[in-house]
């Protein structure tokens, strides 16, 4: 059998034709750099955070030629600057103008003084969701460890009750803080480093708040008799707890997201959440038979002392030396400290009648006090403030 090959026609096919007007075609000096150069690294070498982190956030004082993308009711766009009585220099120059044949250029890099935070936690994404996942699970193999060796059997009935009200109480402050003032404040930052820190602080509170509310779940469950809704009217009514409830309230209607968090991390926890945690919680239930409550305080005491706080302290300091605002913004955080201090102290004393319910007590409310009133100092230190009078309420 035989084949005739059939002669080939090319097909009139547009062949694609290459300009150098794609993206991406335009050779440069850096044009083969795996990293961004946009900004200047804190340090010689840009970090991976700050390759993921610095000017996520746009701001049209440095670029985003076409102003902010979308405004509020009142005319305000994106994140303004104005949204906190703090300054860092370059605050007050304009926002370049931008027209036909300007370029879209802004001020040279950073474009003011709140571009030169760099959280020493470097969280972005990745780290929130490890970090917490590690924590949640540590814990849950903690209480399942528990729950199988009877560990709960060892308490007695006075400290279960006082886990019931008052270890439970505390999950309205964490999940109040988490929700209302520091998820607020991270939307009012003005740049991608501020948010990314103060987001995972309200992570850290939200998680600390489930992390007691799973566990009053489990308790009611493994010990007979045990109230896992005691703690709502604790919160509600208990006199010991009203001076920490009024704070935490007054704490989530601050407007200014600085002031919010100057407040949260710099006076209430020190003077009232290690106080509570620390001072009480984890030095009474060893003695009291329990040795599970404490993972969960001393995970939340972690979270603030090892990471909400660490970042804190930097932000603040930042702007307590501002090379413009500096004299300024101290003056205010001063005002500040006049408010707060006094509010905490007296949060804090209402809670003394708690130290005297567990059958094994912990040590004096006062030494615990003048513990938590040493560590704050020593925090104002660090920022260059000076206490207030009223500390020594």
């Amino acid at each position: 059998m035989t084949t005739t090959a059939v002669p080939s026609t090319e097909r009139s096919v547009p062949k694609p034709a290459f300009t150098d007007a794609e993206a991406g075609a335009k050779v440069f000096p850096d044009s083969d750099a795996r990293r961004y150069n946009y900004f200047k690294p804190a340090k010689r070498k840009q970090s991976h955070y700050e390759d993921v982190t610095v000017e996520v956030q746009p701001d049209p004082r440095h670029y985003l030629s076409q102003g902010w993308l979308y405004g509020f009711a009142d005319g305000k766009g994106g994140y303004p600057l104005e949204w906190t009585a703090l300054r860092a220099w370059g605050s007050d120059r304009p926002v370049p103008e931008r027209y036909a044949g300007s370029g879209g250029a802004g001020y040279e890099w950073p474009a003011h003084g709140w571009h030169e935070f760099r959280d020493p936690n470097e969280e972005w994404e990745l780290t929130l969701y490890r970090y917490n996942s590690n924590v949640v699970r540590q814990l849950n193999q903690n209480i399942e460890a528990a729950r199988q060796a009877k560990a709960f059997d060892q308490w007695n009935r006075n400290w279960v009750q006082f886990v019931a009200q008052h270890v439970g109480a505390w999950m309205h402050v964490d999940h109040g803080l988490g929700l209302y003032l520091f998820a607020n404040a991270n939307r009012r930052a003005p740049t991608n480093m501020h948010n990314n820190a103060i987001s995972v602080n309200s992570m850290h509170r939200i998680r600390a708040a489930q992390d007691l509310a799973l566990y009053n779940l489990t308790l009611s469950e493994e010990i007979e008799g045990f109230d896992g809704g005691a703690h709502i009217q604790t919160w509600n009514s208990d006199p010991a707890w009203q001076g920490v409830r009024e704070t935490a309230e007054q704490l989530t209607s601050i407007w200014d997201w600085c002031e919010a968090i100057f407040a949260a991390n710099v006076v209430f926890e020190p003077l009232v959440g290690e106080l509570f945690r620390s001072n009480l919680v984890q030095q009474a239930a060893p003695s009291n038979g329990d040795f599970i409550t404490p993972t969960l305080i001393g995970a939340e005491e972690y979270d603030f002392a090892e990471r909400d706080l660490r970042y804190t302290k930097p932000m603040f300091h930042l702007l307590v030396t501002d090379k413009q605002f500096g004299a300024e913004n101290r003056k205010l955080m001063q005002q500040w400290l006049e408010t707060w201090v006094p509010r905490c102290v007296h949060a804090a004393r209402t809670l003394q009648p708690l130290w005297s319910q567990p059958d094994a007590k912990p040590p004096r409310f006062e030494d615990g006090l003048d513990r938590a009133k040493s560590r704050f100092s020593a925090i104002l230190s660090e920022l260059e403030l000076t206490a207030p009078k009223e500390l020594g309420q």
